[in-house]
């Protein structure tokens, strides 16, 4: 496959899947808002939630303080900032735009749908309809985009690169996600485990399609160490990291023996899934959960990079 389709379609998943990561990330900080006294130190939980979602020095240069509205419209409405709901699918619709001969006809008409529709949405009718509302529209779309390319792409290096898009983005989020409570809620290592509002884990669970899950495996009270062990370690749960990884592994081990080259972005990935697979709970809480889902995003980040140098960059 030539590099610029492979960059193109991967790219269309990975703005597709941070659209959703993005209304995961406030979903979590509006639940927790809501409940009230979360995170008084840190001003609530609306810097938190730009910190991890890695636009804090943008909205800074943005202006204004971080209040609800200003940090909502900023990770959701605003064109100029990349990495917002509106600019991300508009960058998957340019993608898929690019792609109309690659991917299935059933695929474009809902990310382009979605993106007419999202150009219809204001910062003022989300508040009036209640952003839970707005957040569960985006995931939807995107469940229903990457559902659609699913149920109708060949499996071949096309679908190979959009999955790799898609699991990268996602490793990334839910490693971001589950720090956002790091950030509110525990801000010094030693409080790490201890004990936290059941209601703000619950609300973290539920922004992740996690909760019934949670009650099924683990049949008791929701304690920090079993949720990050749920998001991190267990590969049969579908957002782990985990489980990503292995997926990723998998498909990049694919591609290489399509295009018969040991490229080295094989090797962080099988780095990372040894992590994962051998790791145990307790000694990543002993170290630190903070240091250490900020070393999986630094790693992540080193893989996407590698990606794209193996795979999307003319030889």
């Amino acid at each position: 496959m030539l590099s610029r389709a492979a960059d193109n379609l991967y790219w269309m998943m990975r703005y597709t899947e941070r659209a959703e990561a993005m209304a995961r990330i406030l979903d979590v900080a509006h639940r927790m808002a809501l409940q009230g006294s979360v995170g008084a130190q840190r001003g609530g939980p609306w810097e938190p939630a730009l910190i991890i979602a890695g636009c804090d020095k943008a909205f800074a240069l943005h202006g204004g303080p971080a209040t609800p509205r200003n940090v909502i419209d900023f990770l959701s409405f605003a064109p100029d900032n990349p990495s917002s709901i509106y600019a991300c699918l508009r960058a998957a619709r340019e993608n898929a735009r690019a792609m109309r001969a690659q991917i299935t006809s059933e695929a474009w008409q809902s990310i382009n749908a979605a993106w007419l529709e999202m150009r219809t949405l204001t910062h003022d009718k989300a508040e009036a309809d209640g952003y839970s509302i707005f957040f569960d529209w985006v995931r939807e779309r995107s469940h229903l985009f990457r559902g659609v390319a699913e149920a109708t792409m060949p499996r071949g290096d096309a679908y190979r690169f959009m999955r790799l898009g898609t699991l990268i983005e996602r490793a990334d989020a839910t490693a971001r996600i589950l720090d956002v409570k790091y950030h509110i809620l525990l801000p010094s290592p030693g409080d790490v485990g201890g004990a936290v509002d059941y209601y703000q884990w619950a609300a973290l669970l539920r922004s992740v399609s996690s909760f019934r899950i949670y009650r099924q495996i683990y049949r008791d009270a929701i304690r920090p160490i079993k949720v990050a062990e749920l998001l991190i370690l267990r590969e049969d749960m579908p957002r782990s990291l985990h489980a990503c990884f292995s997926e990723i592994v998998d498909i990049l081990h694919e591609l290489r023996e399509g295009y018969r080259v040991n490229y080295r972005s094989v090797r962080l990935a099988e780095r990372m899934l040894m992590r994962l697979r051998y790791g145990k709970i307790e000694t990543i809480f002993e170290r630190g959960l903070h240091e250490y889902l900020t070393e999986i995003v630094d790693a992540n980040i080193e893989l996407g990079a590698q990606i794209a140098q193996d795979f999307m960059q003319p030889a």
